[in-house]
């Protein structure tokens, strides 16, 4: 089984990284492998709903980021987990960018495990925990959970490692993910697939 973690931080080795590499560490503990990707070294261009991705293979019609990349590999993997500063209380707006553009054109990412956490000074960290947790919901992925919200406090990586319940909790939802992923696919193994998706309905508001 197979975890990719996503850094939607613009800084490689920060704070988001810091939390993030806490979680791998545990999901690696946990017999897991992981691949911990850095999506945000440059500006991500915004969807701008054209509707190709419909006709594309799922695939982004912009090439010139990782979108299509982590398409690519979340067609083998089982797990996702995204990780982002909190800019006005909110995520990064590039990573935003980013996630609306591989949500949007994907089709990948039912019955795979999602986390989210967050990494910030002060505050922010639970309402950009909830903007996280849409992508998850909207494409039926289950949610690992932690011990408290997934979010570590510290203004450099040496402050984020002083954070003791925040390292914790990193830890705790490394655990649980992998126990989570671990009980899918015991239950795939045992022939429990996943529920039946009805043909999707859409409706207007507006007659």
């Amino acid at each position: 089984m197979k975890v990719l973690l996503l850094n939607g931080s613009p800084h490689a080795r920060g704070c988001t990284f810091t939390a993030l590499s806490e979680v791998e560490n545990q999901l690696k503990a946990e017999g897991l492998e992981t691949e911990l990707i850095h999506v945000c070294a440059r500006p991500v261009r915004g969807c701008i709903g054209c509707g190709r991705c419909a006709v594309n293979q799922h695939r982004c019609v912009f090439g010139d980021d990782p979108v299509n990349t982590v398409l690519d590999k979340m067609e083998e993997a089982d797990g996702l987990v995204l990780g982002s500063p909190v800019y006005y209380a909110s995520a990064n707006g590039s990573f935003t960018a980013f996630l609306d553009r591989l949500f949007y054109a994907g089709n990948s990412f039912a019955g795979k495990v999602g986390a989210a956490v967050v990494s910030a000074r002060r505050a922010g960290t639970t309402a950009s925990l909830d903007q996280l947790h849409k992508y998850f919901s909207i494409t039926r992925m289950p949610v690992a959970t932690s011990q408290y919200w997934n979010m570590v406090h510290g203004n450099s990586p040496e402050e984020v490692v002083k954070d003791e319940e925040g390292m914790q909790i990193m830890r705790t939802l490394g655990r649980n993910m992998a126990w989570l992923l671990k009980c899918i696919e015991a239950g795939r193994s045992a022939g429990i697939c996943l529920p039946e998706e009805e043909a999707r309905l859409r409706t207007n508001f507006i007659r």
